[in-house]
């Protein structure tokens, strides 16, 4: 006999439209040369605009990478056995690289910060601290398919989600929080707290102020935890600019108070310095017991000693981080534009963003009906014959249907020129169709008139004649 874990693998969420999607494209890979018939990945929110930057600092610093410092060698010294509290120098350079990223509005004490390998190891070890399996956790739609996943699967909460529409730009409610609490209630589950992506993945925005005095006011009213998941923090192109939940803890001067230890930030390398494979994440909080707790269950997932070395000594490079923060947003923001640009071309809306590695699309106009089905068959046509992998809104719980996520920075530009040359021949073509359709059914609903308007005399002769 297997554990439940084994034998009960559709919790994971793999079986989603989202997942589906990257297994169509890793079967057939979209390559200029080797495969130009292939499928475009646009589902994957990497970012690669900013490599050649990070490999000029590695080149400029070879003793950081070969593991020196002071022209001497310190190789045993991190592989040797290291605690899971992580190295000093590291989440000294982390913290103050949070705090330039967020325009030195508020500073991070490095004690009160715990190392995870990824933010999906940080999201999935807040929930174990702050809920019991069967709790509830509230978050905002649409939201990173992945959370299904890294806030249920192995903690066993809940998550009830807050819909936001397009009719105020998806932006989160004062009466959206209070319904969705309600729901939770009606169904017996105890809500624990709330969890949002500022920015936004996948709408590609940043909370405003007002939002988060109302997330700040809600979970101060009903005593529950504010996860901030930051990791796309560093992305922020355009205006406005992004403003992180501490630093309204601050404004507030709610710093160590009771609504202070119940607020929480995620933050990663993974999406800010481009470094998924590093597996970076980390968890902030004021609170002592979260903290003495996460850091035990970070034994689970630790960061090597060898890549905190490597990051701690490019952090702490104060003319890199400024010049790599200043020119990634720079090329997100043009390649963000080329993007909206191409698809507006194409006759294709996005919602206004400012921020991320992906735009928002509505191809609501593109659908054979207004439903998730109809989403659905809309984007089995882009994968399978447009041959791009984009992400379906249901795939990311959005209530309306017609909403699709379009990545747009894990790829060259020549790439995603081709993308939109692929989308544009495939709107012509869906338009062309349905004039042909149109026009038809014209001529039918015409012949249909004219024929109910003939006197029955006529009928009666035609009758006749091909009886002769």
């Amino acid at each position: 006999m297997l554990s439940t874990k084994v034998t009960d693998c559709n919790a994971h969420g793999q079986d989603s439209s989202y997942f589906l999607g990257w297994e169509e494209y890793e079967k057939n890979p979209y390559d200029e040369i080797d495969n130009p018939n292939g499928i475009v990945q646009m589902g994957l929110a990497e970012n690669q605009l900013s490599f050649d930057i990070l490999q000029s600092w590695l080149d400029n610093n070879p003793d950081a990478a070969a593991f020196k410092k002071n022209g001497q060698s310190i190789f045993k010294e991190l592989a040797l056995f290291q605690d899971y509290h992580g190295l000093p120098a590291f989440k000294n350079a982390l913290v103050k690289f949070m705090s330039e990223i967020r325009g030195n509005t508020v500073t991070f004490d490095p004690n009160n910060l715990v190392l995870t390998a990824g933010a999906t190891s940080a999201n999935e070890t807040l929930m174990f601290c702050i809920a019991n399996p069967g709790d509830a956790i509230l978050v905002p739609t649409p939201y990173y398919p992945g959370f299904d996943r890294d806030l249920r699967w192995r903690t066993g909460a809940e998550i009830v989600p807050i819909p936001c529409s397009c009719s105020n730009s998806f932006r989160i409610t004062k009466s959206a929080l209070e319904d969705a609490y309600q729901q939770a209630q009606k169904h017996d589950l105890k809500v624990k707290g709330i969890l949002v992506t500022n920015p936004s993945n996948p709408l590609g925005t940043s909370l405003n102020l007002h939002e988060l005095d109302v997330l700040v006011n809600f979970i101060s009213t009903k005593k529950i935890h504010l996860i901030s998941d930051e990791v796309y923090s560093g992305t922020v192109f355009s205006s406005p600019n992004f403003i992180s939940v501490m630093e309204v803890i601050k404004n507030r001067n709610l710093v160590n108070t009771e609504v202070s230890r119940r607020v929480h930030i995620i933050c990663s390398l993974s999406k800010d310095l481009g470094l998924p494979g590093f597996r970076i994440g980390a968890i902030y909080s004021e609170n002592g017991d979260i903290i003495s707790a996460a850091t035990k269950m970070s034994s689970f997932g630790l960061i090597s000693s060898q890549t905190q070395y490597l990051l701690s000594e490019m952090l702490a490079d104060k003319k890199f981080t400024k010049t790599y923060l200043s020119e990634n947003r720079r090329r997100l923001k043009h390649r963000q534009e080329t993007l909206v640009k191409g698809l507006q071309k194409a006759g294709i809306r996005c919602l206004k963003g400012n921020a991320g590695l992906f735009c928002w699309v509505d191809m609501r106009h593109l659908m054979s009906s207004k439903t998730f089905q109809g989403e659905m068959e809309l984007w089995k046509k882009v994968v399978y014959d447009v041959r791009l992998n984009i992400s379906p809104g249901s795939s990311c719980h959005c209530c309306e249907p017609g909403w699709f996520r379009v990545c747009f920075a894990n790829m060259s530009e020549k790439t995603l020129a081709f993308a939109m040359q692929r989308v544009k021949s495939f709107v012509e073509s869906m338009t062309k169709k349905n004039s042909n359709q149109s026009r038809q059914e014209q001529i039918r609903l015409n012949h249909a008139r004219r024929t109910k308007s003939l006197p029955k005399w006529v009928f009666s002769l035609s009758t006749q004649q091909l009886e002769v």
